[in-house]
């Protein structure tokens, strides 16, 4: 896992013809290089990302984490509340959406880093940190190779300290099965206005 730098952002190729890197250009170009792990063809409406973040405790956030960040679609509204003194890391597998998140947002609280969401406790670890106090995840649970679901719910119920959230977006409930084993209480929610309709899940650790 690397903490990215900014880089020239390259030109996308999809379909023969040559694009600038726009957020959307980008996060289609990352759904038909890596379906299993994006997800969706297109971002998350600003409807899901205020009924999402609605329930984060601003105030006292000082590590805010995210899985699967894309090009940055919850980004501005994470830092807008994200106090000065906070630290929000985001965790991709897809080198082009780090190098897009570290050109794209010059904020020296925001990490963009290389890295696999089951690592989240060594990637807290070395940013400095001993726990995160949310994390924030629009992963394919479904989708991602087996076992590897179950052993980012895991590692996120240890990373977090005691009263912090998981917040989980997706498109289909079997996500539910991969955080009951690991937070006794999870609240429920709906977001009809987003492409697809998206489940939302608030996992408290106890």
């Amino acid at each position: 896992m690397t903490l990215s730098t900014a880089k020239p952002l390259k030109r996308s190729r999809i379909f023969g013809l040559s694009l600038p890197r726009t957020p959307m250009v980008m996060f289609f170009e990352g759904f038909l290089k890596h379906p299993v792990m994006v997800g969706s063809i297109i971002p998350s409406s600003k409807k899901l990302i205020r009924h999402m973040l609605g329930p984060v405790d601003w105030a006292s956030c000082k590590v805010f984490v995210e899985y699967g960040p894309g090009v940055g679609t919850f980004t501005r509204q994470i830092l807008a509340a994200l106090p000065h003194d906070g630290c929000y890391i985001a965790i991709d597998t897809n080198p082009d959406f780090i190098d897009y998140l570290a050109a794209t947002f010059a904020d020296p609280r925001f990490r963009p880093v290389l890295g696999s969401a089951a690592d989240v406790e060594k990637i807290v670890a070395d940013a400095g940190f001993d726990h995160a106090d949310y994390v924030l995840s629009g992963l394919p649970f479904s989708t991602l190779p087996k076992g590897l679901g179950d052993k980012i719910g895991a590692a996120t119920a240890r990373v977090l300290r005691s009263g912090g959230q998981f917040l989980v977006y997706q498109f289909s409930p079997k996500v539910r099965d991969f955080i009951a084993p690991h937070f006794a209480r999870i609240d429920h929610g709906f977001e009809p206005w987003n492409v697809p309709p998206a489940q939302l899940y608030w996992a408290h650790k106890a």
